[in-house]
């Protein structure tokens, strides 16, 4: 076994090893369908904590041929399927950190040079007989092995797009290790499967890929990693189960990435600390933390804010991925940013509706923390008075109510258009920010004859009273709350048992005013 050519498979024992742990094998089915075929190029991109890694081990553990894994694979899904005996432990596997190479090739531009060299020195040790001593060509080494001894590599990168995270300006260090790369694999038999990690996609020039060998999967087209991108619904309830922790909240800190065929997708990190922990919190700041949120928040992009509030507000944003360039430069509209912003994991997409939009509570709290700095001092205002604002309403004071969302409004006219109900339900919802910890927040809700604008439900072991909010824009909350009653949205609720308040909001364009009327259902008179 060396460093890099055919190491050890004790990364994947460690992990099996671990109190945590949840079964990915399934993964190695799909690379064993697609062994030496043109399907053999993969790049799989997703945020920091969840398990790339772990599933880069797991492949090398499986592949490499320098050991037997069979014991570590032992009761696991792969087991069972008919590929599992085929491949296991059947290949020479070069595995490649490239975050470890950058360290110490102490500079950028060194980094093709000092990886080539260091690989080699260990291909020239086990292939003296096919390798030149004064060899410095990578490529031009396997291209030897593979004609004069028949040699094929399973190739595993880890971290492969470090460059363009921590060199983001450096487009010759760039240019040249994507070269580099494309030398390596493109048209090249000897690579049996070669298997990329990283958080960000392969880097773009206009609309086409550096690298367009590779088939790529990512938080925005995840495909068939869909279900090995995090921890799927069953896995954290089983989970749940084992550890006597309470799912309800465990939805409620790390669920809400959906991905297409997986709607419910969590940060597996998150859970695992949480579980062991015994405690649910944000986790996230152990490795990225809200400044670096903040840098990309605070970018002077027309709509950006408008977006940021509106998903703070519990909102969606509809945008446009695919003009992304895959850097963390080049950066031409609102829709670049947000894009950056769902493969680090601060938003989640829904490929179906074309939408961004904050994920969970740990997601919510780097929000929160970004906003209390300079440029979003109105926001961190609003946000820690949102907390009277709800019990404000709980007691049924319209008048004190309607007082802090014309603060609310007034506030923020500097970053938000107010022009609608549309504009209104944001300010609403942003308004009721920390009602999150007791309530699930629901916009359009399908209620009775129609949609209720907004719908406060509690959540599980809560006792607060459940909301119904109307909305209107220059008409009035008295024609808020009729229409309530007349379209009968309180039926939308027959299975709740607790009370009901009924919230109506009207804004007055004239008087630039809102007001507030508050009516409450108890649960006996509820029909």
């Amino acid at each position: 076994m060396g460093k890099y050519l055919n190491p050890t498979n004790k990364g994947f024992e460690i992990a099996r090893n671990s109190k945590i742990y949840v079964d990915k094998t399934g993964l190695i089915k799909y690379t064993n369908s697609v062994l030496d075929t043109e399907q053999r190029f993969i790049c799989v991109s997703r945020p920091r904590r969840f398990g790339k890694s772990m599933a880069a081990q797991m492949l090398l553990a499986y592949y490499c041929k320098a050991y037997d894994s069979r014991p570590l694979f032992d009761g696991l899904k792969i087991e069972k399927d008919e590929s599992f005996h085929c491949h296991l432990n059947r290949y020479d596997i070069l595995f490649l950190d490239m975050q470890r190479f950058l360290n110490r090739a102490k500079s950028p531009k060194n980094l093709t040079a000092y990886l080539q060299k260091t690989v080699l020195s260990e291909l020239k040790e086990v292939y003296a007989d096919c390798i030149h001593p004064e060899s410095s060509d990578l490529t031009a080494a396997l291209e030897t092995l593979a004609e004069k001894a028949g040699k094929a590599f399973i190739f595993i990168i880890d971290e492969w797009d470090c460059v363009f995270r921590e060199t983001r300006n450096d487009a010759a260090a760039q240019k040249e290790y994507l070269d580099f790369l494309r030398d390596l694999f493109k048209g090249q038999t000897y690579v049996k499967l070669a298997y990329m990690t990283g958080i960000l996609p392969i880097k773009k020039y206009g609309t086409h890929s550096a690298l367009n060998i590779f088939y790529e999967y990512s938080m925005t087209e995840p495909k068939e990693m869909a279900e090995y991108t995090g921890f799927t619904e069953n896995e954290a309830e089983h989970l749940c189960r084992e550890y006597g922790m309470d799912f309800s909240e465990m939805q409620k800190w790390y669920d809400g990435y959906k991905l297409k065929n997986v709607s419910h997708m969590y940060n597996p990190k998150s859970v695992v600390d949480a579980l062991l922990n015994a405690e649910f919190h944000s986790y996230w700041t152990g490795t990225e933390t809200y400044e670096a949120l903040k840098v990309y928040m605070d970018m002077n992009f027309d709509g950006l804010k408008d977006s940021i509030l509106e998903m703070m507000g519990n909102g969606r944003c509809r945008i446009n991925y695919r003009k992304f360039q895959n850097d963390m430069t080049t950066f031409k509209s609102r829709d670049d940013v947000l894009t950056l912003l769902v493969h680090l994991g601060y938003l989640a997409y829904d490929e179906t509706a074309k939408e961004v939009f904050i994920p969970n509570m740990e997601i919510y709290d780097e929000f929160e923390n970004a906003v209390e700095g300079e440029g979003w001092d109105e926001v961190a205002k609003v946000l820690s008075a949102s907390e009277d604002l709800l019990n404000a309403t709980l007691r049924g004071d319209a008048a004190a109510v309607a007082f802090g969302i014309d603060r609310t409004h007034m506030d923020n006219t500097s970053i938000l258009s107010y022009n609608d109900e549309n504009s209104l339900s944001c300010v609403i919802t942003l308004a009721y920010y920390s009602a999150r910890k007791d309530y699930i927040l629901v916009r359009e809700f399908p209620a009775g004859k129609g949609f209720a604008d907004i719908v406060f439900l509690p959540r599980i072991f809560s006792n607060k009273p459940a909301l119904i909010v109307e909305l209107k824009w220059n008409k009035s909350a008295a024609g808020a709350i009729h229409q309530i009653k007349e379209r009968k949205y309180i039926k939308a609720l027959e299975s709740y048992s607790g009370d009901v308040l009924l919230v109506a909001v009207n804004y007055d364009k004239t008087a630039k005013k809102h007001e507030c009327i508050i009516e409450k259902i108890e649960k006996e008179s509820q029909s």
